[in-house]
């Protein structure tokens, strides 16, 4: 499986591909080109889209789809209680696209092998509904869907814009949570990633989907210290407003490739 950090400046779009098949984790905003990019690289049909949230920066290219030649096989939401303008905008394309759309919780899985609720070939990569549970009610970045991709000796965890409460929460209910290859939430905020969670996931490596000169002042020098630091590496850190687009190999007998 390969996974690609599509340089969408301030915002997140994450490539999935395994055996000619596609997905995307969040879309980017809109007016970068997503849309473009993927034409670019010959791919017109995505098995699913998992938007994470309903912030603009992760679900704004999604609205640029319809009419663009690029079909969408399922999409999948969180429960977001917040952004309902940016929902239902989401809504009204899948219903153009005719796309099919289902909300994710913890304990569900998607997969390239198959649906929503583990009916995958074991052998395909499989990406495990890790937050947010069944029982909450949470909006904004809290409310970002976390996956755990799992394809043989390689984990991948996608993370959206979880915050500090989110990320202790997710701990909470997975103590042993690990991941070779973390997306770095909220684009390197100081309001997520704290050291706890970074060791406990303890990642080989890292990136950061973040806008050049952004006037957030992502990512927060104090989370690349705390990832320079987990990581062993500073090398190990990658990132999009420095080094563009960013692709990973993951292996299933080898790990992590870059």
């Amino acid at each position: 499986m390969h996974a690609t950090a599509i340089d969408v400046g301030q915002g997140l779009a994450v490539l999935l591909e395994y055996d000619g098949r596609y997905a995307m984790y969040d879309f980017g905003p809109d007016s970068v080109g997503v849309v473009d990019s993927l034409l670019a690289r010959g791919i017109d049909t995505l098995e699913w889209v998992v938007l994470s949230h309903n912030h603009r920066d992760h679900i704004g290219g999604f609205l640029e789809l319809a009419g663009r030649g690029v079909f969408v096989r399922q999409l999948y939401v969180g429960p977001d209680t917040a952004g309902a303008f940016f929902r239902d905008s989401v809504l009204r394309v899948a219903r153009a696209l005719g796309t099919p759309v289902d909300t994710l919780l913890r304990g569900g899985n998607v997969s390239f092998g198959g649906g929503v609720n583990g009916s995958a070939d074991g052998e395909c990569p499989r990406f495990e509904v890790l937050w947010p549970a069944s029982y909450l009610r949470v909006g904004e970045n809290r409310a970002s869907v976390v996956l755990l991709g799992k394809f043989g000796a390689s984990k991948l965890l996608l993370t959206g814009d979880l915050d500090s409460v989110g990320e202790r929460h997710l701990l909470e209910m997975n103590p042993t949570l690990s991941a070779e290859l973390l997306q770095v939430a909220h684009h390197g905020s100081a309001g997520s990633n704290t050291l706890g969670f970074l060791s406990q996931v303890s990642p080989k490596y890292a990136f950061v989907s973040v806008g050049q000169g952004n006037r957030y002042g992502h990512p927060a020098p104090s989370v690349v210290r705390k990832l320079n630091l987990v990581l062993g590496d500073s090398t190990k850190l990658y990132r999009t407003d420095l080094q563009g687009s960013i692709r990973f190999e993951l292996s299933p007998s080898m790990g992590i490739l870059h």
